[in-house]
This record gives C-alpha cells, sequence and structure tokens, in this order.
C-alpha cells in the first residue's frame, strides 16, 4: 500500500471522467480524476495511464474481468464517512497467501485500504509517520503497541482493476512485513522507492455487511493476525467470579473451622485383650448442626491393631450417635527389606450432629497378631512392661476437604474451560506467525514441548 499522495487539500469534487480503454473500447469511468495516475480497464484487465489527458496503455490483458465481491463504483459507509470503491488489487506471496484489497476514495478524506483474506475484512488507513520503536519486537503508534507477527517477504500484484494514485503494474513487487495487536494490524510495505506504514483495523462483519452487503465469517480459522480472542472478556469476568467465590468459601471455613480437641487423658490398653471403656464428657455443641470429629493415637501399636467403638450420647434426649475405628499397625522384613503397613492413629467422623450436651463413650480393645513369628516377641506391643495406652480426643469438627475440593472445582470450572477455550484460540492464532508465540499460548506450547 503506497504512501497516499499529497494531502488532499481543500478539495474541489472531482469529476466523474469517461474514457474508452485503447485495449478493448469499453467504457472507463475516472471516479478520482485528477489524482488517479492508473487505472485497470473493468471490462478486459488492461492497465491505464490516465495521469495525461491522452490514455495510454500500460499493460493489456486480455483475461476475463473479475467478478468482484465489492463492483467497482459501490459506495459505503464506514465509521461514519461514505466511501466508494475505486481500484482492486489481488496480491499474494507469489501465488500462496493471497488476499484482495479495494482502494476507497473520499473526495474530502482521502483513501483508505479494505482488505480481505477471504474470511475477514479490515479497513486500513496509511500512515503520515513512522511508528515508534518500543522494543526489538514491538513498535507502537499512539497507546497502541504492536507485536511483530510476520517478518519480510515479498508481496506481488496478481490483478489490478479499477484507479489507482500511483503506477500500479501486474507483477509489481514490495517487501511486506507486519506488527499485530488486538484488532488492529501494522504493515510495512517498502521498495526501492518509498517505505510506506498502513495500520488496518479489523471490522466486525455487522459493518462490513452494513457498509458493503458482504458476508464476512463470524469465526474465521485460524483466526487473523490481529482478531482478539472472543473468550479473553469472558476470561477475565470468570477470574473475577472464582476469585470472589473463593475469597467467600474461604472466610466460610475460616468461620466453620473446627474446634479444640478433648481428650480424658492416656487410657491403659489391658493386656490380655480385654475390652474397656472410657469416657470424654461434657461436651458442648452449639452449632444446630455440626461435623463431629473423633480421633486416636496408639503411639506404641505395633503388629497389632485396636478396635474402637464410639457412641456420642446426648445427655438430654439419650439419642446416640454411634461409630467405629480402628488403628492398625504392621512391620516386618522379607527379601525387599524392611516395611511397614497401616498407622497408630484412626480418625472417624459423625455428620449432623445437632446441638447439644453430650458424652463420648469409648469402648476400645487391643489386639496381637500371633500368627506370624517374625512378629516380635510372645507378649508382642501389648506387653505390660511396654505399657501401651490410647489417647482418644474429640472436637467439633470443620467443613469437610472433599466438600471443598468439589466446591473449588465447580467453582474454577468455568474458568478453566475458558481459559482451555482461549489457550487453543491463541495457538491457533499465533501459530500463524513467523515468531515464537507469547502469552498463554507460549505456556501450553512449552507444556505440549514437555511431552
Amino acid at each position: 500500500m503506497p504512501a497516499d499522495p499529497a494531502p488532499l487539500a481543500a478539495p474541489p469534487a472531482p469529476a466523474v471522467r469517461a474514457l474508452a480503454c485503447p485495449a478493448c473500447g469499453a467504457a472507463v469511468s475516472l471516479r478520482a480524476a485528477g489524482y488517479s495516475v492508473t487505472a485497470g480497464c473493468t471490462a478486459c484487465g488492461s492497465i491505464l495511464d490516465v495521469s495525461d489527458p491522452l490514455v495510454k496503455l500500460v499493460t493489456q490483458y486480455s483475461a476475463q474481468a473479475l467478478a468482484l465481491e465489492i463492483p467497482l463504483g459501490t459506495r459505503g459507509t464506514l465509521d461514519g464517512i461514505e466511501w466508494e470503491a475505486i481500484g482492486y488489487l489481488a496480491r499474494s506471496i507469489d501465488g500462496s497467501y493471497p488476499w484482495d484489497e479495494y482502494l476507497l476514495f473520499n473526495p474530502y478524506h482521502g483513501y483508505r485500504w479494505l482488505v480481505t483474506d477471504g474470511q475477514s475484512w479490515s479497513l486500513g488507513e496509511t500512515q503520515t509517520a513512522s511508528p515508534q520503536f518500543v522494543t526489538y519486537d514491538t513498535l507502537g503508534i499512539g497507546e497502541t503497541h504492536f507485536r511483530r507477527f510476520f517478518s519480510e517477504r515479498e508481496a506481488r500484484v496478481d490483478r489490478v482493476l479499477g484507479e489507482f494514485y500511483w503506477r500500479v503494474a501486474i507483477g509489481e513487487r514490495v517487501v511486506t512485513s507486519e506488527w499485530a495487536a488486538p484488532g488492529h494490524l501494522l504493515s510495512r510495505e517498502a521498495n526501492a522507492n518509498e517505505v510506506s506504514w498502513t495500520v488496518q483495523r479489523l471490522l466486525a462483519p455487522r459493518e462490513i455487511a452494513a457498509a458493503f452487503g458482504v458476508d464476512a465469517a463470524r469465526n474465521p480459522w485460524p483466526p487473523p493476525p490481529h482478531m482478539p480472542s472472543p473468550h479473553a472478556r469472558s476470561l477475565g469476568t470468570w477470574f473475577k467470579i472464582g476469585s470472589a467465590a473463593m475469597a467467600f468459601l474461604l472466610l466460610l471455613t475460616l468461620f466453620m473451622s473446627g474446634g479444640a480437641w478433648r481428650d480424658a487423658g492416656w487410657l491403659r490398653i489391658a493386656s490380655d485383650g480385654s475390652a474397656q471403656t472410657a469416657t470424654v464428657g461434657p461436651l458442648q455443641f452449639t452449632q444446630p448442626w455440626q461435623r463431629v470429629e473423633i480421633r486416636a493415637r496408639v503411639p506404641r501399636l505395633e503388629n497389632g491393631w485396636v478396635d474402637f467403638d464410639y457412641a456420642l450420647v446426648d445427655r438430654t434426649t439419650q439419642q446416640v450417635y454411634e461409630a467405629y475405628g480402628a488403628a492398625e499397625r504392621y512391620s516386618g522384613r522379607d527379601s525387599d527389606g524392611d516395611w511397614t503397613e497401616g498407622s497408630r492413629r484412626s480418625q472417624i467422623s459423625i455428620a449432623s450432629v445437632p446441638r447439644g450436651t453430650y458424652d463420648l463413650v469409648v469402648e476400645y480393645r487391643g489386639n496381637r497378631w500371633i500368627t506370624g513369628e517374625q512378629y516380635g516377641d510372645a507378649s508382642g506391643w501389648m506387653s505390660p512392661l511396654r505399657q501401651p495406652e490410647v489417647k482418644v480426643e474429640v472436637r467439633r469438627g470443620g467443613v469437610y476437604a472433599s466438600n471443598l475440593i468439589i466446591a473449588l472445582l465447580f467453582i474454577l470450572l468455568p474458568f478453566l474451560w475458558t481459559l482451555a477455550r482461549h489457550a487453543r484460540f491463541e495457538q491457533a492464532r499465533q501459530a500463524e506467525s513467523d515468531y515464537d508465540p507469547t502469552g498463554v499460548a507460549a505456556i501450553f506450547k512449552e507444556s505440549e514441548d514437555d511431552e
């Protein structure tokens, strides 16, 4: 996109000039007469030099004229300005990655470019100043920063129709490179004579449809370099909602955390294996409903187990809540070396205990593993010499950890789903770039590479 011609100072409205194509004799209308230098015959595609009253044939092209999505002469309004399509270029990278450019003209606002890759449309404006250098891979225009996207490559003009403000010719080549920002694309074109910069704004499908009556893909895939992720806004929203919900959940967990442990001291375990009973209480549970946690510790337990039968008794109603627990631990040595199994601790919980005053009645019994000769001496861990003991403790429990985890998963699920879609979009968009991905696309790419 060569730089615009000299500023259109105090323009007289250009008169439409009619002339005849020297190649095919078809009528050619100049809509920007006085500004246009070349024109492409819409009938045969020949390129004409119209800078002189004596029209000259620059290039004869006998191919049948293209059926354009936007016929030349069509007028449409973008950004509140009425534009007329006066020229058309088909360009490509040596036949690959083709795209179309329409030259728009308004006598009071000059020229703009309407660019399409077949799926999306952008409105381009040639810049009068070079962009600012920000970093080695970032350029800036105003508050917008553009990150490098396509490295230098040679673009070629494949078709020409209509009129232009420079001497365009089929086969004309320029070196292009591009930088992208959400919603905008900065392109640089250079030839032996000049360097021009153009900023393109991605048009919403409804904009281009309302202006020129053409359809644009609502979700082009792969996305164009300057298409913002449609999931970015939802991602931010879900992040805020998830953070607020997690903060509320954390406060609720702290509010509903467990109370202090109560116990009846260390309880002796009978060496003959007989059952014994102990009571912990009174226990005050003040919330309408709560979970009650009970835990037992048997420090000297080895190659045996202890059974616990719990009965939580409401002193007022004599309602009983029963539960069972066991602590068991085994150890030995085999061909693979020493091994252990089980735990000297046991912990259970009773859900939905109503408010009230309770006693916890604990019946416990020690057991010795006697079938394995390798499991210690005859008396084992329950020998009176070893003074086996157990401590049973009880308290009002907090929120179940499993409930907390499930709640967190439900809270994070929309955020994680949106993040996955956002990452997929960014990966597809940046996959077209000549440079390494950045942001979330780089994170997921590194994860894939690690696999």
